[in-house]
């Protein structure tokens, strides 16, 4: 029974938030994708994570390293995490160079779901020593004081597992449209941590409603450093073309883009405040790279002791049918307020 579930709640997943996404330049992202080589972690007790990594030229300086988990759907066959989302353009001369020092590792993990499995809890013991094997690797490249990790969906939730097990070890955090919700000793684990949170209000699946509404006011109750957490709020979610997506699930395209559109401009249905509740205006190039680049930690890769907050809220499933409900609520009366506004604009006008 577990196992069915387990199936049903990947394929709905899959479904509505993990199909191919838009690429900037649909004929540069296959060559940026094949910049990715193959790799894989330490077995930890029977697991060992496989992963696809982006190793920039260092020029001798030590570059940041970002950790990025991929949603349902992605994880069934090595190098299905890249191939089937838009992230490889942070791969780009154009995202890099964004960076401070000109560049960063990229390091994407797959879970096994071939094996029905979720980014369950156990993996996040697999992938600190994953990370710390990687970095093992390059460790006169990469700075240890620039951390980062973020993922969407089912990878927000690993996102925010990760980050409330080891705060000391990252620098910051970009959860997307996360399926999980943090109990409050997690979410107070992070307190020290820039946090920047992106979900859609009109995603049924793992939207503002179904989870990030009640994340987003704790988080904003714990937090120590409010001026440099974001939440940014998307209405109906576009392609940065600005073109309708196949699911308001599909918030990391904005990500993949740095949170502009093509031609560099404000991206579309888009609202960004930090804890406060006070509005941020984004300018290019000055996006999510760049806010993540304000970052540093005092992390110098002494061993590091799990919080064990993830202990006191074990991973399960969810109810997705009573989760859907809870959205459709505030989402109808989103629907008739937008209708009976523009009803009134158009009269007013005559």
């Amino acid at each position: 029974m577990k196992k069915a579930l387990c199936l049903f709640f990947c394929l709905l997943m899959a479904v509505s938030g993990c199909l191919p996404a838009f690429a900037a330049d649909p004929n540069e992202l296959p060559q940026l994708k094949a910049k990715f080589l193959d790799g894989s972690g330490p077995e930890i007790d029977g697991l060992t994570i496989d992963y696809v990594y982006y190793a920039p030229e260092t020029a001798g300086q030590k570059l940041p390293l970002v950790v990025y988990f991929h949603g349902a759907g992605q994880g069934r066959s090595p190098r299905a995490q890249i191939e089937e989302n838009n992230f490889p353009l942070w791969a780009s001369d154009e995202i890099q160079s964004r960076f401070t020092g000109g560049g960063a590792f990229l390091l994407v993990p797959r879970t096994h779901e071939e094996k029905g499995e979720l980014w369950g809890d156990h993996y996040v013991a697999a992938m600190k020593a994953t990370i710390d094997d990687f970095i093992a690797q390059h460790a006169d490249s990469i700075d240890l004081t620039r951390l980062y990790v973020g993922g969407f969906s089912m990878g927000g939730k690993m996102t925010l597992k990760m980050a409330s097990s080891y705060p000391q070890f990252f620098a910051a955090a970009f959860p997307m449209c996360p399926a999980y919700q943090p109990s409050t000793e997690q979410l107070k684990a992070l307190a020290d941590l820039p946090v920047w949170l992106f979900v859609s209000r009109f995603d049924i699946i793992a939207g503002y409603y179904t989870y990030s509404k009640k994340l987003w006011s704790e988080f904003c109750g714990v937090t120590n450093v409010p001026a440099d957490c974001r939440l940014t709020l998307f209405g109906r979610v576009k392609d940065p073309a600005g073109r309708n997506t196949s699911s308001n699930h599909f918030v990391w395209l904005a990500v993949s883009n740095d949170l502009f559109t093509y031609e560099g401009g404000a991206y579309p249905n888009a609202v960004t405040t930090d804890a406060n509740g006070d509005p941020v205006e984004l300018v290019s190039p000055d996006g999510v790279v760049s806010w993540l680049c304000r970052y540093t930690s005092d992390y110098d890769g002494q061993p590091l002791t799990p919080t064990g907050t993830l202990a006191g809220n074990p991973d399960r499933l969810v109810s997705i049918v009573g989760k859907m409900l809870k959205a459709m609520l505030p989402l109808a009366f989103d629907a008739v307020k937008t209708f009976f506004t523009d009803l009134w604009a158009r009269i007013t006008a005559q």
